[in-house]
Order: C-alpha cells, then structure tokens, then sequence
C-alpha cells in the first residue's frame, strides 16, 4: 500500500463557509480548530477573503487567530492566505509579530496574491498590478520581521526575524513555485484549479508538480524544502451519508466554481466530485482516493479542507477525528508522542 514518506506534517484548513450567520460561522471554526488540535493534528490553516462571503466568511485572519491562540496550545496557526497586495505590508508584520509572541511561536504566514479582481478596486487599487504590489509588500514584510530600517528610519516593534523562516507563498502557477523557492519560503499548492480547455481532464498532479520541480530547482542550497498540499477531504463514518451531503454541497459551490475559471462539470455527483478534486466517503474510500494522487508523493505537509463539501458543522468535527485517528495514518503520518500527550490531556 503507498504511503507518502516525505509527509511529515497534517493540517487542517478552512475557509469558514459555514452555512450560518458570520458569528457562527467564526465559532465553529475555533472549535473545529481546538478539535484538530485535540486530534493530534500538526496545525491548521484560515482563509483571509474581504467582502464575498461565499468564498470565504474573514477579513480579519489575525483578530480570529489570537482568539483561536487563546483557546489552543500546542497546534500550529496559519494564514493561507493573507491577501497581501490588499493589506498595508508594516501593519502584517505587526500583527504577525504580536500574534507569533502571545501564541509562543506557533504562527506561520501564509501570503499571496488573492483577491477578488472587485475587491482590489474596493481598496483603490489596480488587480493588474497585484503580483507587483506583492512582491514589493512582501519585501517590506521581510524587512520589518527582520528589524531593518524602513521608509523614516523606523523599525518594527515588537521584531520577531525568526518570522522570516515561516513565510509560506501560494501559487497556481510555475513561475510563482520559482518565487517562493529563490526566496526560501515555503510552497503551498491549492487544493484544486481551473483546466485549460488544451487538458480539460488534466490531474491535479499533472499541473502542480511543474510547480513542485520549479520550487525544488530554485530553492538555495542547503535549504530545507517546505512544501504543502491543501486537498478537499470529507470523511463519514457512512458512505452514503458521506454521498448525500456531497451532492448538497457541492451542487450548492458549484456557481462559485463556475466564477473560478473552472470548466462545467458533467451532472452526475461522481463527475462533480472529479471536477471538484474531491475526496470523498468512508475512511477507506478516501484513502484510496487520496493515494491516487501523486503530488502527495513529494510534499511535506498535507492540509485538508471539507470545501466544497461544507456539510454541516457536527460532520465537519467527525471527519477531522476520522481523518486524523484512520486516514492520515494509513498515509504515513504518525502522531508524535508530544501530540499523544495533548492528546490525552
């Protein structure tokens, strides 16, 4: 049976779609995100959208992440992403310093070019412009963690340099993997994209481990690769349950997907579930699903999400336990003895 050797991390991500108002929507998170942590989960990942709630319910991932660094103590915590070019670059690194010191050094930052194109002139700014404003928003992210002098002559307090080794930069794209590997960051790979008419039934894999080998070849030498994997995974104890809400949810996601770039997708849930990246039912099922792809074979964290399956909140908190105590394992991710410790507490 294939097991990933290279997997030494699992995650949990979300976007907080919940089917419920926005406060419901946040404390089901940080509860989901407390049971990932009490599931020996490594960390867990939140989304930053501003103004479209159906694809993703926060603007404000550092406010949510102290409330959840309130709650948690051992789990990691991540931006994936913060939408830099929409963000004042000195203000994220103040509010990365301030949340990486009161939860101990649990925060990574996860950045990208995001957004909405409407979102950008929201913020009176030009979306054609985003890769340019981000990577000048980036420097100055790494130049205020790191304690350097900026613009004025002042410099961040509080400064936190050891930051500058947990930048993470999403990408769709080989020229983005080339990015985040010059610049030793890691690499984090989303959990689905849009297929070209040219390969309309491309594999996920086909398109992002380009993206991988771009990553790896521009990497320093002696730089340790960090490479993450987000992956749709919903997990029931009941296969046909499983199905039932599959078809709700993703028959519900799929206009949102549609406004993606993605190509329509047959009408049978199988077909959806195909052009989803979908990994969904029982324990089993998914981990033969998930063993067919062969990105996993090279990554080094493995983050899943229950989008575009978003069933209800009780399922979303027994597909974390499922995963993490039948899926993962089978995968070759263990839970660490200070994780059993958590565990146990």
């Amino acid at each position: 049976m294939k097991r990933f050797a290279n997997l030494k991390r699992l995650g949990f991500f979300t976007r907080l779609l919940d089917e419920a108002p926005p406060a419901d929507r946040y404390r089901f998170a940080a509860e989901q995100i407390v049971r990932a942590e009490r599931a020996g989960l490594d960390s867990a990942w939140i989304a930053q959208h501003h103004f479209h709630e159906r694809e993703g319910g926060l603007p404000s991932p550092f406010t949510f992440l102290g409330y959840v660094a309130a709650q948690t103590s051992r789990i990691r915590l991540g931006t994936g992403i913060v939408t830099l070019p929409l963000e004042s670059a000195v203000r994220v690194a103040e509010d990365a310093a301030v949340l990486d010191l009161l939860c101990n050094g649990r925060f990574e930052l996860g950045v990208g070019t995001g957004g909405n194109p409407s979102a950008f002139t929201a913020f009176g700014l030009d979306g054609a412009q985003r890769n340019e404003i981000f990577a000048r928003n980036l420097d100055i992210v790494r130049k205020a963690l790191t304690g350097k002098p900026l613009d004025g002559g002042d410099t961040l307090y509080p400064q936190r340099p050891q930051l500058d080794k947990r930048i993470w930069q999403a990408t769709f794209s080989v020229a983005g993997g080339a990015r985040a590997g010059k610049a030793g960051d890691g690499l984090l790979l989303s959990r689905t994209q849009p297929r070209s008419k040219d390969a309309p039934n491309a594999t996920l894999a086909e398109i992002q481990n380009p993206i991988i080998d771009a990553y790896l070849e521009a990497l320093p030498p002696g730089c340790e690769p960090r490479i993450m994997a987000s992956r749709s995974v919903f997990v029931a104890d009941d296969h046909r349950e499983a199905l039932r809400l599959a078809d709700v949810g993703l028959r519900r996601a799929l206009p949102q997907f549609m406004k993606g770039g993605h190509l329509p997708p047959g009408e049978t849930l199988e077909e959806m579930i195909t052009a989803f990246d979908t990994h969904v039912g029982a324990a089993d099922e998914v981990i033969a699903s998930l063993r067919t792809d062969a990105t996993l074979e090279r990554v080094t964290d493995l983050v899943f999400q229950v989008h575009s399956v978003d069933a209800p909140h009780p399922y979303v908190l027994r597909s974390i336990e499922l995963v993490a105590d039948k899926v993962a394992p089978a995968l070759g991710w263990t839970r660490t003895a200070a994780k059993d410790v958590a565990l146990a507490g």
